[in-house]
């Protein structure tokens, strides 16, 4: 991406002769590791026009991707062709949620997950849990808590097996209590 701003830093100051940066600040990206916040992501990205009074509503704005999917004579751009978006915006109710605005919470939510640190192993990425397991059941006295705790800990990357290890307990009972929230 570096190398394609500058490229295009260089066309467009010869183009128009000027000098000088293009862009403001440098180009930075995040990982996507949990689905969830890639759907917010789409949301957020959706509404960006919206919020800068560009549009009225989202699908208007021509340089977006669902702008691009929802216009049938436009022509989806070859590297948007296999987008996630695009694949699944016939299934009911995709859209309707891009509709949505994101609430403060959920803004919140997104940029505490793009301070999270990435690690990587081989060929997978996964975030940094924030806490140990020890710190998080330390001060869990009732099976309720311990199981709302048990969610807290897979939502912050731990897998059901390491959790299961942690606690003494099955790997099947973890695995309930996922089931039994979702």
């Amino acid at each position: 991406m570096r190398q394609i701003n500058s490229n295009y830093a260089i066309y467009f100051n010869k183009k128009y002769k000027r000098t000088g940066h293009l862009w403001q600040g440098r180009y930075k990206s995040w990982y996507i590791i949990k689905e969830q916040y890639l759907y917010d992501l789409f949301r957020y990205i959706e509404h960006n026009p919206i919020k800068a009074k560009i549009t009225q509503k989202i699908g208007e704005y021509p340089f977006t991707l669902l702008a691009t999917i929802l216009d049938e004579n436009r022509e989806v751009i070859s590297c948007s062709k296999h987008s996630k978006l695009k694949k699944e915006i016939e299934y009911e109710g995709i859209q309707e949620h891009l509709e949505m605005a994101l609430s403060e919470e959920e803004l919140n939510t997104l940029e505490k997950e793009k301070q999270k640190k990435i690690i990587q192993k081989e060929h997978e990425f996964r975030q940094e849990k924030s806490r140990t397991l020890q710190e998080y059941f330390d001060n869990v006295m009732t099976k309720n808590e311990r199981n709302l705790t048990i969610l807290k800990a897979l939502d912050d990357g731990y897998k059901q097996s390491e959790v299961a290890k942690y606690l003494n307990i099955s790997s099947a009972m973890v695995s309930k209590i996922f089931r039994g929230v979702k």
